[in-house]
């Protein structure tokens, strides 16, 4: 047995059961919330920082600074992140609130960040200690006029639906105010398959308990934690529905069944709120088919609290639009497998051909009937499909059910609720408060949504097991024993059933984690427009949409329309006219970055934290800016009525404008001469493309093309030990800024 006998097995496994036994009725975190570390950042790194992000001397009077942020962080006060990071995962260890902190203002050097854990995950004692956390790192930066840091307190909203009627997706929720008595008692929870799998799905039984604690003895006290934390979620009562926010018990866990509930409760607690929405082209946990026509109703939008949406993120980029589907629909509503295009394979054909290939004769009827019993099966198992064909490898599916021409796209691409599609959505039925149809009039931001503690992780294309969410088995016996026993049973040559939602959540099987790992990047970030560096300049900017989003990269972004008076409109604003619109649109490149950290970081934090928090490597910028090969402009007419196609009126890109850009920056002007005979409101944005340069996941699952571009071999970016460690999985690919859009209507 591998060098250990059957005694010394037995014994260690009694151990194991004395361990959770001990270990289950625990109630604490291996670190509690951390501390955070009181050194100021160095003042002269302040001062560069403010030089390096101010406006070109040859701008036009406005806000002077641009200053960057993450407004999406996860610590291991997320349940998911506390998985991640064990160890025997290929994970950090664990990663509390106060490391998110020391993270943004050494190792990142960011401007701001907010603490999002996901509600699910809380108690209303964790959340006390988050907010005791943000609290003392808003005090360790210093004066609130000119702070190193500012913190914001928030948490994601995390709902789940199996179908598209059921699903609302997930939102951060993010707060002007820290102080206790001017902030919700608890987190408010989404229901649905987050909630559930927290709550009401059963502890795992003591095998799957000691499974991993035999694999990964080392940590054993660590995975017993986890099962701790499970054991206090399951143990506090949920509140009750029917009484005001205000009035219920600090003791319990308060849930919002939709956005409708969450605003509402938002609403009872009162204070300034922005509610998030992001990740809604993932199909990690977007159904096929979703769109987010249910959520444009004045009872499920909040146009006060939800100005904003995260285009892009560590989990892929939410913006194109394209027409194909993972599911088409009969003349009588039954689900269908779309024909595959030139683009896209859907999974649903995809798993036909699997099965087909098994078949003892291809073109037999026996063997026709298998094929679409799968496509049937695949279809209704939702999220789940891949579990319809039994033994089966990840590179068995080739790139199916993927964006094969989008920058950066997120496993299982759901285009019909993209950014651009959300954006071109109108409803006629409800009107707005000027009187127009009901539309959406977000600002866009990235973030990273890191899991790891480590906000701002998009400098540079380091440390690809905590700057991105690419985790894995860390040796072949854990990889047996939790991954692969998780795959489909069965005959290989017939479909199977499947039902989500039919049992206890299980995360391997559902979520396809081996596929995913090669479509986890560095997170973005989220840039706001500010006069001054403090906790209200940077709200402002949020709350009038002076924002942009980045893929990581710090590039510096004006989009303006001047108007014939030649006043300044910046990204954001909401415009009523009839003239002929002009623009300019400027940007500069990020700073090319210098290895390692600046000596003042380590000088702060000591050599051994800056190598265990920053994996030794931080924001560092030299002299010199990548330079920017081009902007992209993007116009969408807003839809006349509910029924028009989305594909005609989303025109990207609608304007290309090249750069010959060294590194000193890059301007342009353009007008839309067609713009007053359109007749309906019409909205630009502008993408600020930088040079290639190496990005981790750059080329997902690295296809192996034929002739005819068909992908007939895919070496996928793992997340366990079939991929080195040493390997980045590095690719070019051409990073970008998203402007906030212009809204122009008659």
């Amino acid at each position: 047995m591998n060098g250990i006998s059957k005694g010394a097995l037995a014994a260690v496994m009694i151990v194991g059961l004395g361990g959770a036994v001990l270990w289950l009725d625990r109630r604490v975190e291996p670190e509690g919330a951390g501390t955070v570390a009181p050194q100021r950042v160095d003042a002269g790194s302040l001062r560069q920082r403010a030089s390096q992000n101010a406006a070109p001397e040859t701008s036009d009077p406005g806000p002077d600074q641009i200053l960057f942020g993450d407004l999406h962080v996860h610590t291991t006060y997320s349940m998911d992140a506390f998985a991640w990071a064990m160890p025997l995962m290929h994970g950090p260890g664990a990663r509390p609130p106060a490391d998110a902190c020391d993270f943004a203002r050494f190792c990142s050097s960011l401007d701001f960040y907010a603490h999002t854990d996901h509600a699910e995950s809380l108690t209303p004692r964790h959340w006390s200690m988050i907010k005791d956390t943000v609290n003392a790192c808003n005090a360790a930066a210093g004066p609130a006029d000119n702070p190193d840091i500012v913190a914001f307190l928030g948490w994601e909203w995390t709902q789940m639906g199996n179908t598209p009627a059921t699903h609302y997706g997930h939102k951060n929720v993010i707060l002007r105010e820290t102080a206790d008595e001017r902030v919700p008692r608890r987190p408010i929870v989404a229901g649905g398959t987050a909630f559930k799998a927290m709550r009401n799905d059963p502890l795992p039984p003591i095998e799957r308990v000691i499974g991993p604690y035999l694999a990964d003895f080392t940590h054993r006290d660590y995975q017993f934690l986890q099962q701790a934390k499970r054991r206090e979620l399951i143990d506090t009562p949920v509140c009750a529905t029917d009484v005001n926010t205000r009035e219920l018990p600090a003791d319990c866990i308060e849930v919002a069944d939709t956005p409708r509930e969450l605003f509402r409760k938002l609403d009872e607690w009162g204070g300034e709120a922005l509610v998030i929405p992001h990740g809604t082209t993932w199909g990690y946990y977007t159904p096929p088919g979703s769109d987010w026509t249910k959520q444009l109703t004045r009872e499920q939008h909040d146009p006060k609290r939800q100005t904003l949406i995260e285009v892009y993120s560590g989990h892929g980029n939410s913006e194109p639009y394209r027409d194909w589907k993972a599911v088409a629909y009969g003349a009588d509503g039954e689900m269908v497998c779309p024909e595959a295009t030139d683009d896209y394979l859907p999974c649903c054909q995809r798993a036909g051909q699997i099965i087909r290939s098994r078949c003892d004769d291809p073109d037999s009827a026996e063997c026709a009937a298998r094929v679409a019993q799968v496509e049937r099966n695949y279809l209704a198992a939702g999220r789940a499909g891949h579990l319809t064909v039994a033994d089966v490898k990840p590179e068995d599916w080739l790139n199916c059910g993927q964006c094969t021409d989008c920058f950066q796209p997120p496993f299982n691409h759901r285009p019909g609720s993209s950014v651009q599609a959300i954006m071109a959505l109108s409803n006629p039925a409800e009107r707005d408060d000027d009187g127009g149809p009901l539309r959406f009039h977000f600002g866009f931001i990235g973030s990273s949504d890191n899991h790891a503690a480590e906000p701002g992780t998009g400098f540079k294309p380091v440390n690809r097991h905590s700057s991105t969410e690419a985790r894995g088995a860390v040796n072949a016996l854990v990889q047996r024993r939790f991954v692969d026993a998780a795959k489909p049973k069965g005959d290989p040559q017939r479909p199977r059933e499947y039902t989500l939602g039919s049992g206890p959540f299980n995360f391997l099987q559902v979520n396809e984690t081996e596929r995913q790992a090669s479509f986890f990047y560095t997170g973005g970030l989220v840039a706001v427009h500010a006069p001054t560096r403090d906790r209200d300049a940077i709200w402002n900017a949020l709350q009038r949409k002076e924002v942009y989003g980045t893929s990581g990269p710090r590039m510096l972004l004006w989009f303006d329309l001047i108007d014939a008076q030649g006043v300044r409109h910046p990204m954001g604003s909401e415009l009523q006219g009839k003239d002929v619109p002009r623009f300019r649109v400027r940007a500069q490149g990020a700073f090319v970055q210098k290895p390692g950290c600046p000596a003042w970081t380590e000088a702060a934090l000591g050599a051994d934290r800056v190598e265990r928090l920053c994996g030794g490597e931080c924001y560092n910028p030299g002299d010199t800016r990548t330079p920017i090969e081009r902007f992209e402009i993007v116009r969408i007419r807003r839809q006349a009525d509910r029924d028009e196609p989305l594909g005609a009126l989303i025109e990207d890109p609608w304007k290309v404008l090249r750069c010959a850009d060294e590194g000193q920056g890059c301007s342009a002007e353009f007008e839309d001469p067609e713009y007053p005979a359109l007749g309906r409101e019409v909205l630009y944005y502008a993408r600020a493309i930088q040079r290639a340069e190496p990005a981790i996941n750059g080329a997902q699952l690295r296809c192996e093309y034929d002739d005819a571009g068909r992908c007939i071999a895919v070496r996928p970016c793992f997340g366990d030990a079939r991929t080195p460690l040493d390997d980045r999985c590095l690719a070019d690919v051409e990073n970008r800024a998203w402007s906030s859009p212009i809204f122009i209507r008659p």
